[in-house]
Formats: structure tokens, sequence, C-alpha cells
């Protein structure tokens, strides 16, 4: 049994993919809903939640920090500075953080402190997020896929390697990091 219960997405009707975008859509999709199902039905003191003296990050910091970064690289990165869904949902004003941090480099001690709101009013943005990276996907070709862009701090990078590390690889990290917080907080391995 997994930790974070039987993976949403993937399996027998995950459909074939033929080009490179293709492939890191499809693998988006699969990464959004396995997070969607991890945290959705999240408390708040489950989101904020840390062990005793702790330098971890609590689900709710990696889970703005994953999801922020995907919206700045996505939108603001290999769109050529078109503004994030943060910023132009008005998300940092409504939920009373940083309109530009998305918690690389931020002290241990203001990533225990910051939190979330509710998961209902986060996940308005979490979704617009994975529907704008998704509708980005949708009409990627190759040749853009191959364009090389400036990522902080990795420096140039082609689309594709943005994609692949900074949205891919990254989130699966950081959806490893939700399942083993979920775990040590004796939630259920399984979820419906």
């Amino acid at each position: 049994m997994l930790l974070c219960g039987t993976l949403p997405y993937y399996g027998k009707d995950t459909p074939n993919v033929s080009t490179v975008s293709e492939f890191i859509r499809d693998g988006l999709r699969g990464q959004h809903a396995m997070i969607d199902q991890a945290v959705k039905d999240l408390t708040p003191d489950q989101l904020h939640w840390l062990p005793p003296d702790t330098k971890l990050n609590h689900i709710g910091n990696t889970l703005w920090h994953y999801v922020r970064t995907e919206d700045n690289v996505v939108q603001f990165v290999l769109q050529d500075r078109k503004p994030t869904v943060w910023i132009e949902g008005g998300f940092h004003e409504n939920f009373g953080l940083d309109k530009i941090a998305q918690g690389t480099g931020m002290s241990t001690e203001d990533a225990h402190a910051m939190r979330l709101p509710a998961m209902d009013e986060w996940m308005v943005y979490q979704q617009a997020v994975w529907e704008a990276s998704d509708a980005y996907l949708a009409n990627i070709d190759e040749v853009e896929l191959d364009r090389v862009r400036t990522l902080r701090p990795f420096g140039e990078l082609s689309a594709a390697q943005a994609l692949s590390r900074s949205c891919l690889t990254h989130g699966h990290t950081h959806f490893g990091e939700i399942c083993i917080m979920r775990g040590l907080q004796g939630l259920p391995s399984t979820m419906a």
C-alpha cells in the first residue's frame, strides 16, 4: 500500500504519449492529481503540523512553495514575463502572503511561521495554476520546448529542461515530502 494512497491518474488508462510536450503534460496531470488527493481534505492543524525540534517544513509551506514555483516557471519564465496566476488573481493579497516570494531561500523560522488559508480557499489558486499549466502545454510545439531561457538559480535552460526539472522532478520531490509529513502525523495511508 502506498503512503499517500492509490495513484488517481497513472494506470491502464494513462494515455499514450508521442512527443516531449505530451510526455510533460501527461506527467504534470498525474502529479497534479496526486498532490490534490494528498492535500484536499487536510485541516489547518494538519496542514501546518510540525514534529518537535525540526527543520522540516510543514505541508502548507511545501505546497505553497511548489505551486508558486510551477506558476512562476510556466507563466512568468516560459511565457516571457506573463503575470503569474498568483498576481493576476490577487491571491497574494487574498491570502496575506508575499507577492513575489515562493519560499526558495526562506529561513526555517519564516517557513514555519507561514500559513496557508483553509484548503477550500487555497485549492482555487492551486487549480487555476494546474489549468494554466495545462493550457500552456496544450499549445506548445517542439520548437518552443527547445527555446532557451534563464531560470534562476539554474541558468540557461530549454523550456523542456525547465519543465522537467522545476515542475516534474521538483514536484514529485515535494509530493514525497507531503506524504512523509502525512505519515508522521498518523494520517491514513490510503485516501478515498
